[in-house]
């Protein structure tokens, strides 16, 4: 525990403007992010006697070990650097709502040439027009299935629409009606990115015009004694009613809003958001969080927006959101959301009229939501608790590990030798922090050896950044910088963009050191140590990571091991296991770990696999690139070709100079080209494809 006297910036040094302030514990990790007015009056309540503090921030100013901060001009760019920042470092003492389940959404990739309909989830993609998000995948294929009568847009995948062209025949759908089948050119690429847009229109709210145009046009048909026409515009009418009628109409004009209402205790707090768009519930969505800090209702309201809005922009972001409390600078926030938007945002508490009985009803959803939060979770907390104190007791720790690190090796017969390390932090799995590794320090099967190469690359690079960071002077025999074995490949952890300054920001000004200094700046990859190494085996296993953490000097992290055949754990230096029982939390906990490991290990090392038995004679030629190795496929059309081809045809490609033209022409002279595939059903012979493979 530190005293906040012993980093306290001294009087006059901090500046009295606006900023963003981050506070590090003695790791160099940023573990809490906030934004003020005046950096000079919010950072000095801070360094007020514990005793005055909230209990959570007593907590933090003790856990931490240094401060910093960055001057801004505005409080708008406070607000985004305070975002950019929480993203980035994931601080443990900042307020992160956690997504209760993966919304999807009915998106419209208006990117492609002929635009498809599909559900989607995870990050936006630049181009495509989204709509929702839905409670559930099915409502919108519902949605979907409906609309494809009046908008027949495709909705088959790249692989359907690329066979149906190839063979001239469209799916199924374009046989029934529902898609426009632009694969067999029954439309034009115009014709069908119109009705795309068509599509968009009626999603985005504007109904109205459009079931009147087609009101208009099937009483036109019947009034012409054109009756199938005219029958068939009524069930389109009603496909099209009917879909409406799935989104609850709560406004009668066309309002497009956002509320959001929150639900909280002492310990917990819940988000529910309602997506209103042309007056009609659109979407729904929720996100529960624990109070790591001390935050009331204006802040959470404020945490939110960021988390909701951070990567949105132009009309994703509504013309009005609705909170039950506004920001302590509301003012900031509106003009943040403007900036979003492009455009005026009103950010307001609603007073009366329907949207204040809406507002009940999503803080309604948000009470429910934390209550079920809670029952679910009320007896996970105290599970995980006891299995850390169980196992601390079994291995005799001095403190519950409330970070463990596990390994594990994979291979098939000796080949494509990977390991995982896979993390754990108070009892949950930390999936940012897994790191994978390539065994390059000798060829075969020997998993101890193995298993000693990773853990000493692992604490070699621990070490350097400790000695990097001037936390632990430079041992002796060791070179300043000494590059501590091969990159592991895998997950990075969010950081700043090698090489990028303080370029646009006013400062940056500092207690500390400069908050924009690359090596401080970004999170080091192997920077935090674990109180528990745990390793995928017995005996054999856990001496050999015991003797690297010896090696290195390192005698302050727990080893044991945990062997499959019986459950059974190994610490160093004892001819016997610890057994603990069979329904103890401990050992389901440290099962959990250890399936990980090998979950991970085992998923990277068929990845591996896979990539080499897919691999062409391309893939030898030194020096050349996926971008080239496309760019040479898609001129020639295949690897038989391209082997045919002379070198001033190869030098012809854009990009590739005579010297690799040359490479190319040798490497392929060289390979033997594979006998070739034949379907055994009609005994066709299937040319090579673009990774000289055949299909």
């Amino acid at each position: 525990m530190a005293d906040p006297s012993s980093y306290r910036p001294k009087p006059g040094q901090i500046p009295d403007s606006p900023g963003v302030y981050k506070f590090r514990d003695e790791h160099r990790r940023v573990i809490y992010v906030g934004k003020a007015k005046s950096l000079r009056q919010r950072l000095a309540n801070y360094f007020q006697p514990l005793t005055s503090l909230h209990p959570r921030t007593a907590t933090m100013v003790t856990t931490a070990a240094a401060v910093e901060w960055t001057v801004v001009a505005t409080e708008v760019e406070a607000l985004q650097l305070e975002y950019s920042w929480i993203k980035e470092f994931d601080p443990r003492f900042n307020v992160k709502y956690r997504d209760d389940k993966s919304y999807p959404y009915l998106a419209v990739t208006m990117n492609e040439e002929f635009p498809r309909v599909q559900v989607m989830r995870g990050a936006k993609k630049k181009g495509v027009r989204y709509f929702g998000p839905y409670g559930h995948a099915w409502a919108i294929r519902e949605t979907v299935d409906l609309m494809l009568r009046v908008f027949p847009v495709r909705t088959c995948s790249a692989g359907v629409f690329k066979r149906s062209a190839q063979i001239g025949r469209p799916c199924l759908l374009g046989y029934i009606g529902k898609c426009a089948a632009p694969c067999v050119a029954r439309v034009t690429p115009e014709e069908h990115r119109e009705l795309a847009e068509d599509f968009c229109d009626f999603m985005a709210g504007r109904t109205g015009a459009y079931l009147r145009r087609v009101e208009q046009q099937m009483m036109d048909a019947a009034e012409d004694m054109e009756y199938e026409r005219a029958a068939r515009l009524r069930d389109d009418l009603g496909a099209l009613k009917k879909a409406l009628e799935k989104n609850a109409i709560v406004f009668n004009d066309a309002t497009d809003a956002d509320l959001i209402a929150v639900a909280e205790d002492e310990l917990e707090a819940a988000v529910q958001i309602f997506h209103v768009r042309g007056g009609r519930v659109r979407g729904q969505r929720g996100w529960v969080t624990d109070k790591v800090e001390a935050v009331d209702t204006a802040g959470l309201v404020e945490h939110a927006l960021q988390q909701l809005y951070g990567e949105e922009t132009g009309d994703s972001v509504p013309k009005e959101v609705l909170v039950p409390a506004l920001p302590e600078d509301a003012d900031a926030v509106s003009g943040w959301l403007a900036s979003r938007r492009g455009s005026n945002v009103s950010l307001r508490i609603p007073q009366r009229g329907d949207k204040k009985a809406l507002m009940v009803t999503v803080a309604r959803n948000a009470q429910q939501a934390l209550t079920l939060h809670k029952t679910k979770r009320a007896s996970d907390l105290t599970t995980r608790s006891r299995a850390l104190e169980e196992i601390a007791a079994a291995l005799e720790l001095d403190s519950a590990p409330l970070r463990i690190e596990c390994f594990d090796i994979s291979h098939l017969q000796g080949d494509d030798v990977v390991a995982s390390m896979v993390v754990f932090e108070d009892g949950l799995a930390r999936k940012s922090e897994y790191r994978r590794f390539q065994i390059k320090g000798f060829e075969g099967q020997d998993d101890v050896r193995s298993m000693h190469e990773v853990i000493s690359r692992r604490f070699k690079r621990y070490l350097a950044e400790q000695a990097r960071t001037g936390e632990w002077g430079e041992e002796e025999g060791q070179e300043p910088g000494e590059a501590p074995g091969p990159e592991p490949t895998g997950p990075s952890e969010p950081g700043l963009v090698p090489g990028r300054g303080s370029e646009g920001q006013s400062g940056p000004v500092s207690g500390e050191v400069s908050a924009f200094q690359e090596e401080d700046g970004r999170p080091k990859r192997f920077a935090y140590p674990p109180q528990l190494l745990v390793v995928d085996g017995g005996q054999p296993q856990v001496a050999a990571a015991k003797r690297a953490l010896d090696e290195l000097g390192i005698d302050d992290i727990a080893v044991c091991g945990l062997a499959k055949r019986l459950e059974e754990v190994w610490v160093p230096d004892e001819d016997d296991p610890v057994v603990l029982p069979r329904s103890s939390e401990g050992l389901y906990l440290l099962q959990r770990v250890r399936d990980e490991a090998h979950r991970f290990a085992i998923t990277y090392q068929r990845a591996k696999r896979t990539k080499r038995f897919k691999a062409g004679p391309l893939d030898a030629v030194p020096g050349l690139g996926d971008t080239r190795k496309q760019a040479l496929i898609k001129h020639f059309g295949s690897v038989k070709k391209l082997r045919s081809a002379t070198i001033d045809e190869i030098c012809e490609v854009p990009g590739i100079g005579r010297k690799t033209a040359e490479t190319v022409a040798a490497a392929l002279a060289e390979a033997v080209p594979a006998a070739p595939a034949v379907n055994t059903a009609t005994g066709e012979i299937m040319e090579e494809d673009d990774g000289g493979s055949t299909t």
